[in-house]
């Protein structure tokens, strides 16, 4: 290709910006963030309408919205680089949060970087870092480990052969449909001292983190709202509060 060409080529490129969106207030959302969205050209999501409404609320009208979700992630994630390689800019969001932690975007980021295309962060919300702020557990390492799988005999599993003798926090998700069997498995698995953090429906009107052994903690939240989104960390073997 001619140098000239070749030039053009790369003067076309585009780029694709990885931007965390509020949790649930939506004061956390950043300025630069809502300037990110503004100025692309294509806005990947996982789900158009929660997106649709966070563009309305911004007052962003303007880039053209396409699903991108666990269930189409591998097609999209090359249809969606192939736009940012003609030279588009492309906002990738989820639902809540940052992309890529326990949501789609890591098979975009991966295509973007196969091809040697831009891929750069709009930091903001992460749900497991949030806690983790507040927790009142040790922050110097901790491990992320997303959703642990839904059946009990597997969580039972990860609780005792890797939670059980950790060295670092252990940060995780959880679902309102489990969280009540995962409570009372810490509590059978890892014993009454062990200490941990929950965090319910973090920066919405209804937030709730407790922290404190799961001897008392785990009575405590039984006897509370089930309802909403979960964030656990689960202090280091031996911590005391």
């Amino acid at each position: 290709m001619p140098a000239a060409a070749d030039g053009a080529a790369q003067a076309r490129r585009g780029r694709l910006l990885v931007v965390a969106t509020p949790l649930g207030n939506l004061g956390d959302i950043s300025a630069r963030a809502r300037e990110s969205i503004a100025a692309s050209d294509l806005v990947a999501c996982e789900d158009t309408r929660t997106s649709g409404n966070l563009l309305r609320l911004l007052g962003v009208d303007g880039p053209r919205l396409v699903a991108y979700h666990e269930h189409n992630e591998r097609e999209a994630a090359e249809q969606i680089a192939a736009h940012v390689r003609e030279g588009a800019t492309v906002t990738l969001l989820t639902d809540a949060g940052t992309p890529g932690i326990s949501d789609p975007g890591f098979r975009l980021v991966r295509e973007c970087r196969r091809l040697g295309l831009e891929a750069s962060p709009v930091p903001g919300p992460c749900a497991a870092v949030a806690l983790l702020s507040v927790s009142g557990l040790p922050t110097n390492a901790f491990r992320f480990v997303g959703f642990l799988p839904p059946k009990s005999a597997a969580r039972r599993r990860f609780l005792a052969e890797e939670a059980a003798e950790a060295a670092e926090t252990v940060v995780l998700h959880e679902s309102c449909h489990r969280i009540e069997a995962l409570l009372g498995e810490m509590l059978e698995t890892l014993g009454g001292q062990r200490v941990a953090c929950v965090g319910r429906e973090l920066t919405k009107a209804h937030e709730t983190i407790r922290t404190g052994p799961l001897a008392s903690l785990v009575p405590e939240l039984l006897a509370g709202s089930l309802k909403g989104e979960f964030t656990v960390a689960i202090a280091p073997k031996g911590f005391v509060l």
